[in-house]
């Protein structure tokens, strides 16, 4: 099953929810009727859209409705996945791994599945012939180093590990002067996950960061925020606490096919302004996919 059927099916929950509320919204629509925005609003915040890009998406569509001379359903309809396209368009940008080693740091609180994220980036990435890196820099969370070993040999990546409790910036100074001796491609950096509000995180995240910047300067450098989809509105709310201390290069939302809040893609996107790079849509190594806007829009109006 290629991936743009997983992303479908994985969006089923979210589409059956949307659509048929879409289609009852899109149904009373008549040329300058208030009502029909009053109700398309609704329904996108129903489906953690967020109250902000819900009404920016209304107004839009209230616009183009005026400047195109819009008049079906149909017409309103092409042109709300026109909007939604513009919005989430700098979504899926390549991860940018342009020296050698690059490095990507995966940051994001626990529970939300970042340790095997990373492992599913691993196996992509070795799939594509580069010499890929785990460092187990979680060293907080029980099992945690154990874990990401094992991902390590699934992916057939190279793995530095430490005794839980170690500092995390020594295992990431570790894992730098490892991907520099073994001549690694992509160093894939594990961080500890406790709650996001936390200010002694935030600073182990800057620690770790400076240890990177020290030990590899002038590598490419991307910082993968991962999100639990099914939190909703919540997901929003850690991007923007840990916006405030990391550079944040990309979003990875997980969980998407266990969840009716998929709206939350675009959400993101519309309030922070940050790129969401991959998608889950389940447990095995290949339900992560880089997302593509296009098939993402079509994953939920089918």
């Amino acid at each position: 099953m290629g991936f743009f059927q997983k992303l479908r099916e994985g969006l089923t929950k979210t589409r059956q929810s949307m659509a048929s509320k879409l289609g009852a919204v899109f149904s009373i629509f008549t040329p300058g009727n208030d009502d029909f925005y009053d109700e398309l609003e609704e329904t996108l915040i129903t489906a953690d859209v967020g109250v902000q890009a819900a009404m920016d998406i209304s107004d839009k569509l209230r616009t183009a409705e005026k400047e195109k001379r819009l008049r079906t359903p149909e017409e309103m309809n092409a042109e709300l996945k026109n909007i939604l396209l513009e919005i989430l368009k700098d979504g899926g940008s390549p991860l940018k791994l342009d020296t050698k080693p690059s490095v990507i740091l995966v940051i994001g609180v626990n529970g939300v599945g970042k340790t095997t994220t990373i492992g599913k980036i691993a196996c992509d990435l070795t799939k594509k012939g580069k010499k890929v890196l785990l460092a187990a820099g979680d060293t907080f969370r029980a099992a945690a180093v154990e874990q990401l070993g094992i991902w390590a040999e699934r992916a057939k990546a190279d793995f530095v590990g430490t005794e839980e409790g170690t500092d995390p910036s020594a295992v990431v100074y570790d894992a730098c002067s490892a991907a520099k001796a073994r001549g690694c491609d992509v160093l894939i950096i594990d961080t500890a996950g406790r709650l996001h509000n936390k200010a002694n995180l935030m600073a182990e995240l800057s620690k770790m960061n400076r240890v990177i910047e020290r030990e590899l300067p002038g590598a490419s450098r991307e910082t993968l925020l991962v999100l639990d989809s099914t939190t909703g509105q919540n997901a929003v709310n850690q991007a923007e606490e840990f916006n405030k201390t990391a550079d944040i290069t990309g979003i990875v939302l997980t969980k998407l096919d266990g969840t009716a809040k998929g709206g939350i893609v675009i959400a993101i996107a519309d309030s922070l302004g940050i790129p969401v790079k991959y998608i889950g849509v389940g447990e095995g190594a290949d339900d992560l996919g880089e997302f593509v806007p296009e098939e993402f829009v079509d994953g939920l109006f089918e």
